[in-house]
Protein backbone atom coordinates (compact mmCIF):
# COMPACT_ATOMS: atom_id res chain seq x y z
CA UNK A 1 0.00 0.00 0.00
CA UNK A 2 3.17 2.16 0.56
CA UNK A 3 2.29 3.36 -3.17
CA UNK A 4 -0.53 5.44 -2.22
CA UNK A 5 0.29 6.09 0.89
CA UNK A 6 3.71 7.69 0.74
CA UNK A 7 3.43 9.58 -2.89
CA UNK A 8 6.91 9.62 -4.91
CA UNK A 9 8.65 13.05 -4.95
CA UNK A 10 9.36 12.55 -8.57
CA UNK A 11 10.37 15.87 -10.34
CA UNK A 12 8.96 16.44 -13.85
CA UNK A 13 11.53 16.75 -16.30
CA UNK A 14 13.16 20.32 -17.21
CA UNK A 15 12.46 20.77 -21.16
CA UNK A 16 14.88 22.19 -23.02
CA UNK A 17 14.33 25.53 -24.36
CA UNK A 18 14.48 25.96 -28.41
CA UNK A 19 18.33 27.31 -29.84
CA UNK A 20 18.73 29.35 -32.14
CA UNK A 21 19.60 27.00 -35.70
CA UNK A 22 16.05 25.20 -34.87
CA UNK A 23 13.52 25.57 -38.28
CA UNK A 24 11.17 28.21 -38.67
CA UNK A 25 8.02 28.13 -36.53
CA UNK A 26 9.07 25.20 -34.86
CA UNK A 27 7.05 24.40 -31.25
CA UNK A 28 8.91 22.01 -29.37
CA UNK A 29 5.41 20.94 -27.85
CA UNK A 30 3.91 20.22 -30.78
CA UNK A 31 7.20 18.42 -32.09
CA UNK A 32 6.68 16.46 -28.68
CA UNK A 33 3.26 15.18 -29.26
CA UNK A 34 4.38 14.15 -33.00
CA UNK A 35 7.09 12.05 -30.89
CA UNK A 36 4.60 10.66 -28.69
CA UNK A 37 2.42 9.82 -31.90
CA UNK A 38 5.55 7.28 -33.05
CA UNK A 39 6.41 6.02 -29.55
CA UNK A 40 2.84 4.72 -28.82
CA UNK A 41 2.80 3.35 -31.98
CA UNK A 42 6.23 1.81 -32.43
CA UNK A 43 7.74 1.71 -28.70
CA UNK A 44 10.61 2.83 -27.41
CA UNK A 45 13.09 0.41 -28.47
CA UNK A 46 11.82 0.08 -31.95
CA UNK A 47 11.90 3.81 -32.65
CA UNK A 48 14.58 4.86 -34.45
CA UNK A 49 16.04 8.67 -34.12
CA UNK A 50 15.42 8.63 -37.96
CA UNK A 51 11.69 8.27 -36.98
CA UNK A 52 11.55 10.52 -34.52
CA UNK A 53 13.36 13.31 -36.85
CA UNK A 54 11.17 12.69 -39.55
CA UNK A 55 8.06 12.56 -37.24
CA UNK A 56 8.69 15.76 -35.66
CA UNK A 57 10.28 17.57 -38.80
CA UNK A 58 13.74 18.40 -37.19
CA UNK A 59 17.50 17.42 -38.21
CA UNK A 60 19.35 15.81 -36.35
CA UNK A 61 21.20 19.01 -34.97
CA UNK A 62 18.58 20.37 -33.86
CA UNK A 63 16.26 17.35 -32.41
CA UNK A 64 19.82 17.62 -29.99
CA UNK A 65 20.15 21.33 -29.21
CA UNK A 66 16.19 20.91 -28.13
CA UNK A 67 15.78 18.07 -26.53
CA UNK A 68 18.67 16.16 -25.79
CA UNK A 69 18.32 12.56 -26.76
CA UNK A 70 15.89 10.36 -27.53
CA UNK A 71 14.94 9.17 -23.71
CA UNK A 72 14.59 12.78 -22.73
CA UNK A 73 11.92 12.96 -25.57
CA UNK A 74 10.71 9.97 -24.19
CA UNK A 75 10.32 11.13 -20.97
CA UNK A 76 8.37 14.34 -21.67
CA UNK A 77 6.31 12.49 -23.94
CA UNK A 78 4.83 10.04 -20.82
CA UNK A 79 4.90 13.03 -18.45
CA UNK A 80 2.80 15.17 -20.97
CA UNK A 81 0.78 12.09 -21.59
CA UNK A 82 -0.32 11.34 -18.06
CA UNK A 83 -0.39 14.81 -16.80
CA UNK A 84 -3.60 15.75 -19.39
CA UNK A 85 -4.79 12.45 -18.38
CA UNK A 86 -4.75 12.84 -14.92
CA UNK A 87 -6.12 16.46 -15.01
CA UNK A 88 -9.07 15.52 -16.84
CA UNK A 89 -9.32 12.61 -14.06
CA UNK A 90 -9.23 15.52 -11.65
CA UNK A 91 -11.82 17.37 -13.15
CA UNK A 92 -14.30 14.42 -13.51
CA UNK A 93 -13.45 13.98 -9.31
CA UNK A 94 -14.82 17.77 -8.76
CA UNK A 95 -17.23 17.25 -10.91
CA UNK A 96 -21.11 17.71 -9.77
CA UNK A 97 -21.51 14.05 -9.65
CA UNK A 98 -21.48 11.76 -6.45
CA UNK A 99 -18.29 9.77 -5.14
CA UNK A 100 -18.90 6.49 -6.21
CA UNK A 101 -20.44 7.77 -10.49
CA UNK A 102 -17.21 9.64 -10.15
CA UNK A 103 -15.21 6.56 -9.54
CA UNK A 104 -16.66 4.63 -12.41
CA UNK A 105 -16.31 7.77 -14.44
CA UNK A 106 -12.48 7.85 -13.30
CA UNK A 107 -12.13 4.04 -14.05
CA UNK A 108 -13.89 4.44 -17.36
CA UNK A 109 -11.83 6.89 -18.70
CA UNK A 110 -8.27 5.21 -17.55
CA UNK A 111 -9.42 1.78 -19.17
CA UNK A 112 -11.04 3.61 -22.48
CA UNK A 113 -12.08 0.17 -23.36
CA UNK A 114 -13.17 1.35 -27.28
CA UNK A 115 -9.93 2.60 -27.94
CA UNK A 116 -8.36 -0.38 -29.89
CA UNK A 117 -5.26 -2.39 -29.26
CA UNK A 118 -2.83 0.24 -29.22
CA UNK A 119 -3.27 0.29 -24.89
CA UNK A 120 -1.88 3.06 -23.32
CA UNK A 121 0.84 5.27 -23.58
CA UNK A 122 1.96 5.10 -20.03
CA UNK A 123 0.98 1.57 -19.08
CA UNK A 124 3.03 0.87 -22.26
CA UNK A 125 6.16 2.57 -21.60
CA UNK A 126 6.13 1.39 -18.09
CA UNK A 127 6.04 -2.48 -19.16
CA UNK A 128 8.44 -1.71 -21.72
CA UNK A 129 11.01 -0.31 -19.65
CA UNK A 130 10.68 0.69 -16.29
CA UNK A 131 12.25 -2.47 -15.23
CA UNK A 132 15.61 -1.17 -16.39
CA UNK A 133 14.57 2.37 -16.20
CA UNK A 134 15.32 4.10 -13.06
CA UNK A 135 13.89 7.42 -14.20
CA UNK A 136 10.40 6.22 -15.94
CA UNK A 137 10.07 3.55 -12.98
CA UNK A 138 9.66 6.49 -10.53
CA UNK A 139 7.48 8.72 -12.73
CA UNK A 140 5.43 5.74 -12.99
CA UNK A 141 5.28 5.19 -9.29
CA UNK A 142 4.30 9.03 -8.75
CA UNK A 143 1.87 9.11 -11.42
CA UNK A 144 0.03 5.65 -10.06
CA UNK A 145 0.25 7.03 -6.84
CA UNK A 146 -1.69 10.08 -7.32
CA UNK A 147 -4.40 8.29 -9.27
CA UNK A 148 -4.74 5.81 -6.67
CA UNK A 149 -4.68 8.77 -3.95
CA UNK A 150 -7.23 10.33 -6.14
CA UNK A 151 -9.42 7.32 -6.35
CA UNK A 152 -8.81 6.81 -2.47
CA UNK A 153 -9.96 10.23 -1.55
CA UNK A 154 -13.46 9.69 -3.48
CA UNK A 155 -13.98 6.59 -2.17
CA UNK A 156 -13.33 8.23 1.81
CA UNK A 157 -16.51 10.66 0.37
CA UNK A 158 -18.35 8.03 -0.27
CA UNK A 159 -18.31 6.16 3.28
CA UNK A 160 -15.12 3.83 3.45
CA UNK A 161 -12.62 4.19 6.25
CA UNK A 162 -9.25 5.54 4.69
CA UNK A 163 -7.56 2.12 5.65
CA UNK A 164 -10.59 0.56 3.46
CA UNK A 165 -10.35 3.16 0.59
CA UNK A 166 -6.40 2.72 0.09
CA UNK A 167 -6.75 -1.01 -0.04
CA UNK A 168 -9.76 -0.78 -2.40
CA UNK A 169 -8.51 2.35 -4.34
CA UNK A 170 -5.07 -0.25 -5.29
CA UNK A 171 -7.48 -2.81 -6.67
CA UNK A 172 -9.50 -1.01 -8.59
CA UNK A 173 -6.55 0.37 -10.36
CA UNK A 174 -5.01 -3.14 -10.69
CA UNK A 175 -8.42 -4.25 -12.34
CA UNK A 176 -8.31 -1.14 -14.68
CA UNK A 177 -4.53 -1.68 -15.32
CA UNK A 178 -5.63 -5.48 -16.14
CA UNK A 179 -8.70 -4.26 -18.12
CA UNK A 180 -6.33 -1.97 -20.10
CA UNK A 181 -3.67 -5.13 -21.02
CA UNK A 182 -6.27 -7.53 -22.31
CA UNK A 183 -7.78 -4.59 -24.65
CA UNK A 184 -4.24 -4.31 -26.17
CA UNK A 185 -4.51 -8.37 -26.33
CA UNK A 186 -7.43 -7.50 -28.52
CA UNK A 187 -10.63 -8.61 -26.19
CA UNK A 188 -13.56 -6.97 -27.59
CA UNK A 189 -15.20 -3.85 -25.79
CA UNK A 190 -18.54 -5.95 -24.36
CA UNK A 191 -15.94 -8.51 -22.56
CA UNK A 192 -13.72 -5.49 -21.38
CA UNK A 193 -16.47 -3.73 -20.21
CA UNK A 194 -18.15 -7.13 -18.13
CA UNK A 195 -14.33 -7.05 -16.78
CA UNK A 196 -14.46 -3.69 -15.97
CA UNK A 197 -18.10 -4.08 -14.19
CA UNK A 198 -16.60 -6.11 -11.26
CA UNK A 199 -15.22 -3.04 -9.83
CA UNK A 200 -18.99 -2.76 -8.40
CA UNK A 201 -18.15 -5.45 -6.23
CA UNK A 202 -15.56 -3.31 -4.80
CA UNK A 203 -17.79 -0.36 -4.14
CA UNK A 204 -20.78 -2.21 -2.72
CA UNK A 205 -18.90 -2.75 0.97
CA UNK A 206 -17.17 -0.01 3.31
CA UNK A 207 -17.04 -2.13 6.18
CA UNK A 208 -15.62 -5.59 4.62
CA UNK A 209 -11.92 -5.63 4.02
CA UNK A 210 -10.28 -9.09 3.32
Amino acid sequence: MSILIHQSTYSHTQQTSPVMGRPRQFVPAEALRDALKVFWEQGYQATSLDDLTAAMHLSRSSFYACFGSKHAVMMAAVELYADELFARLEAMAAASMSALEAVHAVLAAIAEVDAGRRGCFFVNCVTELAPHDPALAAFGQYHVGRTGALIAGLLERAGFTPELAQTRAVALLALVIGTITLRKAGLPAPELLTILSQAQLLLADTTFST
